[in-house]
């Protein structure tokens, strides 16, 4: 247990990094819009200007410059409704709940995307400190003030990048299918029974809940790249990224289609075993290797230092060339098998082309066909938004290729 200890803390310090220094940002912005309010405006409490600044600053600063806007908008109606009605009626509960459904109507009507409940909060909470502020003006410009501070204050202080945060949750994946090739395998050398696969195969189909996950973590990852400082090279890691989890997603179905053969092979034969002991010797390698191949695939694509990667490719090729050798054996021992027993023989030729279909997915030719498709297009739809910034580049880098 000891240790097993300090990866796990320091896998643990990884991920929440980038959730702290967000915290510590928002919580910076909305101090500050707060200071500048109380400087500026005769109010003694003026917190619309925090409340807005901590909805414009968002963890990423492509999100904070393409959504600020339509958030800043989103607060400014629900202050307006906030202030018609506390000078009407006031605080009761008919017309909180009055203002939270014209906050909600009036929401959609100016198109604010999303963000439709933040007019209702922002109503809501101006409703409740209504007494604080003088005039609509006051409310009006402690929402800029606020706005304008998260605004600067991201472009000031960047925000974090979220690509570690990403690259754990694809290792994660890959491990999580490492170990479900090793379990497949140690089960092919006895009799498996009919529920036993199923629940494999059930295993493999909650595959597809793990990448929707890993999607939504890159996504972030992505959009922490666009427009930040801090980054260099942001199209390079966003493509590995994206292209690597395609393939590991494309993994995961096939290794679910996988699951499904061991099943049909398991149901056509409940009283023997699901293959030969030497047919599962090899079978059992080859699933091993293959889940080392699929782990050295994710720390290839998540690592960024070149030394490393380096290393991880090594044992990519290393892997593959070891899985598709065992590959070879297994393909000459099923065929013995089938000519002697030629039960259920297209379910031997399915699993070998799931196989092959994974090693395809993994080879280090093609991640680098693929990578070099998607970096040229790419580049081929910022010459046809930009032409002008694409032709100043070519410009200022000679005749080098985009």
């Amino acid at each position: 247990m000891p240790e097993l200890s300090a990866p796990v803390i320091n896998l643990v310090r990884r991920t929440t990094e980038p959730v702290a220094a967000q915290t510590l940002r928002s919580t910076g912005a909305s101090v500050i819009a707060y200071v500048v309010a109380v400087w500026t405006l005769p109010q003694p409490a003026p917190l619309t200007a925090p409340l807005t600044a901590l909805l414009v600053v968002q963890v990423t600063l492509y999100a904070t410059l393409t959504t600020g806007i339509r958030r800043v908008n989103s607060v400014v109606v629900g202050v307006l409704i906030a202030i018609g009605f506390s000078s009407l009626v006031g605080l009761t509960w008919w017309s909180l709940g009055l203002t939270i459904f014209s906050s909600l109507i009036i929401g959609r009507m100016v198109r604010v995307g999303e963000f439709v409940p933040e007019v209702a909060i922002s109503a809501m909470l101006v409703l409740g400190v209504s007494q604080v502020a003088a005039t609509a003006w006051d409310r009006i410009l402690e929402t800029l003030i606020g706005a304008g501070v998260g605004l600067l204050f991201n472009l000031l202080f960047a925000p974090p990048v979220w690509v570690q945060t990403a690259g754990v949750s694809i290792e994660s994946l890959a491990r999580e299918m490492g170990m479900m090739f090793r379990a497949m395998g140690e089960e092919l050398g006895g009799h498996i029974s009919v529920p036993q696969a199923a629940a494999r195969l059930h295993d493999a189909r909650r595959l597809d809940h793990d990448i929707v996950a890993v999607d939504a973590s890159l996504r972030q990852a992505e959009e922490s790249l666009m427009l930040n400082p801090r980054v260099r090279q942001g199209l390079l890691y966003r493509v590995v990224l994206r292209t690597g989890l395609d393939t590991l997603e494309i993994c995961a179905v096939v290794l679910r289609v996988l699951a499904r053969t061991l099943t049909d092979l398991a149901k056509a034969r409940t009283d023997e075993t699901l293959f030969p002991e030497d047919v599962a010797v090899s079978l059992r390698e080859l699933f091993a290797q293959m889940a080392e191949a699929i782990e050295n695939f994710a720390m290839l694509i998540t690592t960024p230092v070149s030394a490393n990667a380096e290393q991880a490719e090594l044992r990519l090729s290393v892997a593959l060339a070891s899985s598709r050798a065992t590959r070879d054996v297994v393909a000459g021992l099923l065929l013995e098998d089938v000519q002697e027993h030629p039960r259920q023989w297209q379910l031997h030729g399915a699993l070998l082309a799931e196989i092959d279909r994974i090693l395809d997915e993994l080879d280090i030719d093609k991640r680098t066909e693929r990578l070099t498709e998607e970096l040229g297009r790419h580049a081929a739809e910022m010459h046809e938004r930009h032409p002008r910034i694409a032709a100043l580049r070519r410009r200022l880098g000679g005749s080098r290729p985009a």
